[in-house]
């Protein structure tokens, strides 16, 4: 909110600039800005399929985005580009996001080449370890191998145990030619790898060790890639242990049972200490557990306390929730860290164990604790104790000059088009350079400016770095097309906040989103699906896959998918959301599985780790919506069951609330 004035949407600010800057007159309507980001996109997307066209780009050379018109045409050509070229290009952009982008593809190009002169002249700091290598062997070329040389080169060697680009090959060849890569340092390597499990680096790091030792080192990498009696003739050393903890870790993921019974012939003939034993039996319980296989609670508690973390003590609580054994559930929280137990899950969870064996009183105390919480579980705590939501949102009071200079920024105005034109990548570098220099509150004012743009998941990505950052509701939860989200939600009889926080849990408002399962649009919605659902609903105008990037024609396809998956899985909408996520036919496992469980219960104990927070999420988010749509909410556990007519809740900040959320 402005000081003292009325609040301009921020795009106001960064298309004067726009304006400004391409000759355009200020008072230019939308539609001659939209020409232009049509005639931008068609010249990047020309010079991207190699017919770029000068005369055309021409016209565009005022603009902020002309930087990225010179880029896709050079990178299209970039084995190509000159010398003089590139480093008039990089002078020209220099300290700009898209200087630094060409640089990232132009060297790896004149490594290529082996332009090594160029290389090193060009050359700035990265953590690409390709390009790191690639340095290295050009400083080896022009005779600069020196001490420091042989010292970044173990480095890198030593930097991990798993697979290294190609362009590292030549320097750990260089270094071997020059002493530097002695046995030591190659058993470093295999270690490493061991650890990561990872077999066929072990064996290319043993290269070059002494007949025996590149035997032994062969034989460790088989074990790991499948434990085998050789280990029992093992060297009784340290590293023999070692190696056989990773190889008998990585084979409980696979099959827990085999290792639980191989596990003690090799415990004893290595003498593997103690704390390897809890790790192989960390492991077994793990993958046993996590399908909730029959000897999960004697695995479990087979493994030490001392190898205990956080990951393993909410599998033993979900165990014991899971056979409905109440009691064996207060024991694990209980024996969680405080920071863990304090969670408002635990907290919640700790509740229910309590008044579930009885003990109402200490229940109820427990339930306050977790109803602090604007969270699935707070909410649900809450709901416990019959008393309304807590819920503390924070609107700063912006002066007006500190919002403008935000929105004036040049690489958020670049940010801004570069989006509008669908270069999501770019424009994702352009934020990123703005948000480095960017103090919280110059953050906090780019996300506004990015919303006012429907650049809306910059809110998801980029705040929540203070704690006072997940109380802006408003900016972490956009709301758009709600008129569509409520016709939609009313012709299929479904709550309109769950539209929109299955919304902004799939796509973050974003219509043209897009997964790697090529699920597409708001709702990500498959093509299949789409086509399905919308000859299914009687839908004339639907025109295939490309439709669903129409936000009224997603959502309306979206919003009938969950009626019919409700209408499946007997109007529970806790139900739908899982299947919604992970498929019908885990679903069905899990209600096999455990028919007949409380919701928050069954929510709890979906073995997805992806699903069980979906659900918990989707339902937290439809609290939010709620009250961003109502101002006030259905409560949730009326909302997980279906049950719409029933008294809705109003919101508070309490005085001792934590001030955070989902």
């Amino acid at each position: 909110m402005l000081s003292g004035m009325t609040r301009l949407p921020l795009y106001f600010f960064s298309a004067t600039v726009l304006l400004a800057c391409t000759g355009v007159s200020p008072v230019a309507d939308a539609q001659n800005l939209d020409a232009q980001r049509a005639q931008l996109k068609a010249v990047i997307d020309n010079a991207e399929r190699g017919q770029f066209d000068p005369a055309q780009a021409a016209a565009l050379s005022r603009h902020p985005l002309y930087g990225w018109v010179e880029f896709a045409n050079l990178r299209r050509n970039i084995d190509t580009v000159s010398n003089a070229q590139a480093q008039d290009f990089l002078k020209r952009y220099n300290g700009q996001a898209v200087a630094a982008s060409f640089r990232s593809v132009w060297l790896p190009a004149v490594a290529r080449r082996q332009d090594w002169p160029t290389l090193l002249a060009n050359w700035t700091d990265t953590t690409n370890v390709g390009l790191r290598c690639a340095q290295l062997n050009a400083r080896q070329a022009t005779g600069k191998a020196d001490a420091q040389w042989v010292t970044e080169a173990q480095a890198i060697w030593r930097s991990t145990g798993k697979s290294l680009p190609d362009a590292c090959d030549l320097v750990f060849a260089v270094l071997d030619a020059k002493g530097g890569m002695n046995a030591e340092l190659r058993w470093a390597r295999i270690d490493a790898a061991a650890d990561e499990q990872q077999p066929a680096v072990m064996r290319s790091a043993a290269r070059g060790l002494p007949a025996a030792d590149l035997a032994l080192a062969n034989t460790y990498a088989a074990f790991v890639d499948k434990p085998n009696a050789s280990a029992l003739n093992w060297p009784r050393n340290e590293r023999s242990r070692r190696i056989a903890t990773d190889g008998l870790a990585k084979l409980a993921k696979a099959d827990p049972g085999a290792t639980e019974q191989q596990l003690p012939q090799y415990a004893d003939a290595l003498q593997l200490s103690a704390a390897q034993r809890a790790q192989v039996l960390y492991q077994i319980a793990l993958w046993t557990v996590a399908s909730y296989g029959p000897e999960s609670a004697r695995r479990l508690n087979a493994v030490p306390e001392s190898a205990y973390d956080e990951r393993l003590h909410e599998w033993r609580a979900r165990e014991a929730l899971s056979r409905g054994d109440w009691p064996a559930a207060l024991t694990a929280i209980r024996k969680m860290g405080p920071t863990q137990r304090a969670d408002s899950r635990w907290r919640y969870f700790e509740a229910r164990m309590l008044d579930k064996t009885g003990k109402r009183s200490e229940a109820q105390a427990a339930f306050r604790e977790a109803a602090r919480a604007a969270t699935f579980h707070g909410f649900l705590a809450a709901d416990q104790l019959g008393q309304n939501y807590t819920l503390c949102p924070w609107e700063p009071n912006d002066s007006a000059q500190a919002q403008a200079a935000v929105a004036r920024d040049p690489a958020i105005v670049r940010a801004m088009e570069l989006f509008k034109i669908e270069r999501a990548g770019w424009a994702v570098a352009e934020w990123n350079d703005a948000l480095s220099r960017y103090d919280n509150t110059q953050r906090r004012l780019a996300v506004e400016v990015a919303r006012d743009n429907g650049w809306f998941d910059r809110a998801v990505f980029s705040l929540g770095k203070t704690p006072d950052e997940q109380r802006l509701y408003s900016l972490r939860f956009p709301l758009h097309h709600d008129d569509s989200i409520r016709r939609e939600s009313a012709r299929n009889a479904i709550d309109p906040a769950w539209v929109a926080a299955e919304i902004r849990a799939e796509s973050i408002f974003n219509p043209k989103a897009r997964s790697p399962a090529n699920a597409m649009g708001l709702m990500q919605v498959l093509p299949a699906t789409g086509a399905a659902v919308a000859k299914s609903i009687g839908l004339t105008n639907y025109g295939g896959a490309a439709s669903l990037y129409d936000p009224d024609t997603n959502i309306a396809i979206g919003t009938a998918y969950l009626r019919q998956l409700m209408n499946k899985y007997e109007g529970l909408p806790y139900v739908t959301i899982a299947a919604y996520n992970a498929g019908p036919t885990p679903t069905a496992r899990w209600q096999s599985q455990r028919p007949g469980f409380d919701p928050d219960i069954w929510i709890e104990t979906i073995s997805y780790k992806e699903t069980r927070e979906y659900v918990a999420r989707i339902l937290a988010f439809s609290v939010i919506y709620d009250w961003r749509l109502n101002g006030d909410a259905l409560p949730v556990t009326d909302r997980m069951n279906g049950r719409l007519q029933v008294k809705r809740k109003t919101f508070a900040c309490a005085a001792n609330a934590d001030k955070g959320g989902d």
